[in-house]
């Protein structure tokens, strides 16, 4: 007769990870949520969080092309005209004195 390696309950040989979560793992979880939360509390947690998937499972489901119209405050301003150092042609901030890389000072525009 040829043997399996493996436990007595599971010929198929050693399982490599729990995939399935199962009814004693459920009570004790439940039961660890009453200890923390107490009677009143988790009722209103289950509600919230079923909230939360409704709105979740709606926001996932939205077509796309509606979530990236922009909408008249999102449009893009006119950029200003960006300040640029005379020497070595970096892009500087409007509040900046002096090229960070060269060191030059920035004309006042």
């Amino acid at each position: 007769m040829i043997r399996v390696a493996g436990r007595p309950g599971n010929p198929g040989g050693p399982r490599k990870g729990r995939t399935m979560i199962g009814n004693q793992d459920l009570m004790i979880a439940l039961a660890i949520g009453l200890i923390l939360f107490g009677g009143k509390k988790l009722p209103e947690l289950a509600r919230g969080l079923g909230q939360s998937l409704k709105e979740f499972k709606k926001a996932t489901n939205e077509p796309a092309s509606e979530a990236s119209a922009p909408t008249g405050s999102a449009l893009p301003l006119a950029p200003a005209q960006a300040r640029v150092c005379g020497t070595c042609r970096t892009e500087l901030q409007a509040s900046w004195g002096h090229c960070p890389n060269c060191g030059a000072p920035a004309a006042r525009a």
